[in-house]
């Protein structure tokens, strides 16, 4: 029986970097479903409503194993809907938003090799959206903190941590300002560290690890970053650049029971329809959702694949230093597959 992964073709450069992905899936001959559905700011425009995601695509969603999702534009200004990763997170509970940032071969990083994991918290903290208007000068906005959104993102951090074998947790906060929710989200991690006795954890304060990541970010390589919402949203920003480009970035959603896999990277529409934009990001979430859904030797033969081509270096998109369009590496990420 196959798996069904929910599509979102998304906005901008989206829909042709999901035909990417998809191309290079069907490579591997893995037995999966794609499921095309609608979600983003293109079909808002056209339909309306509060939310970025129609009635239809969320029943997909809820039958589907899992969900592809590729980059949607997200309208701003007071009334428009929130983002349709910010929905699906916090409707099916993803709790552990996870981006690995690790140096591809012959990129010449800007700072020197990295590899490590940011592991952000994505349903709550500012992004739960709670904000209101106290008078014509002043709005807030609430920082929602739970103890177990905290303890389940820690616990979450910590297993990843175990399975790569690495002896680091880096807990970034700013409890000494932020004395309540960043103290909770602490004592959580620390709450989660006794179960865990081989792993250290390092405590950073949010301005101190932007910091470091520039002046030394090699301190901190077979660690895992592991922050609140907004905090790790703008460390692992910061933390893409250090691999050369954010179109080599790719992330997962997890929850207890479901995920949602993306490229870090918006929608870019300006370059939309060009035939442009650096395909990995999209390719290799989508590697990663196969090893999800059990398909790990597809899994592994794409990102084989990915680094064979981007080693060699002949078949390259602008922001790696070459003039190859998306569909061009892609072809070539396809010769290379096992």
């Amino acid at each position: 029986m196959s798996k069904k992964v929910a599509t979102i073709g998304g906005d901008g450069v989206g829909p042709e970097l999901v035909k990417c992905m998809l191309d290079v899936v069907d490579a591997t001959s893995v037995n999966i479903e794609f499921i095309q559905i609608e979600a983003g700011a293109l079909w808002w425009k056209k339909h309306g409503g509060t939310s970025l995601i129609p009635d239809e695509s969320w029943d997909v969603l809820d039958s589907a194993d899992a969900c592809f999702k590729s980059p949607t534009t997200t309208p701003g200004g007071i009334g428009s809907p929130k983002s349709v990763a910010v929905s699906i997170r916090q409707q099916f509970n993803l709790y552990s938003n996870v981006r690995p940032i690790k140096t591809f071969p012959n990129t010449n990083p800007p700072l020197g090799d990295v590899d490590f994991v940011c592991v952000r918290e994505g349903t709550e903290g500012l992004y739960a959206g709670k904000e209101m208007q106290l008078n014509d000068n002043m709005h807030i906005a609430l920082r929602l903190i739970t103890r177990d959104a905290c303890n389940r993102v820690a616990r979450y951090a910590f297993e990843e941590a175990d399975r790569r074998c690495w002896k680091t947790v880096v807990a970034i906060h700013k409890s000494n300002i932020l004395k309540q929710t960043c103290g909770a989200f602490l004592e959580e991690v620390n709450n989660v560290s006794v179960e865990y006795p081989e792993i250290e954890v390092w405590e950073y304060h949010i301005d101190n690890i932007a910091q470091q990541l520039i002046k030394n970010p090699q301190i901190f390589n077979q660690s895992i970053l592991l922050s609140t919402n907004l905090f790790m949203d703008v460390i692992s920003e910061e933390c893409s650049g250090l691999v050369g480009s954010i179109g080599l970035i790719y992330s997962s959603n997890i929850g207890d029971n479901y995920a949602m896999f993306e490229p870090a990277h918006g929608s870019a529409p300006k370059y939309a329809g060009m035939d442009k934009v650096n395909p990995v990001a999209t390719i290799l979430a989508g590697a990663l959702m196969l090893e999800y859904l059990g398909e790990k030797k597809a899994s592994e033969n794409i990102f084989t694949a990915v680094d064979q081509v981007i080693a060699e270096g002949s078949v390259l998109t602008y922001d790696l230093g070459g003039s190859a369009k998306s569909s061009e590496m892609t072809r070539e990420i396809i010769k290379n597959i096992k």
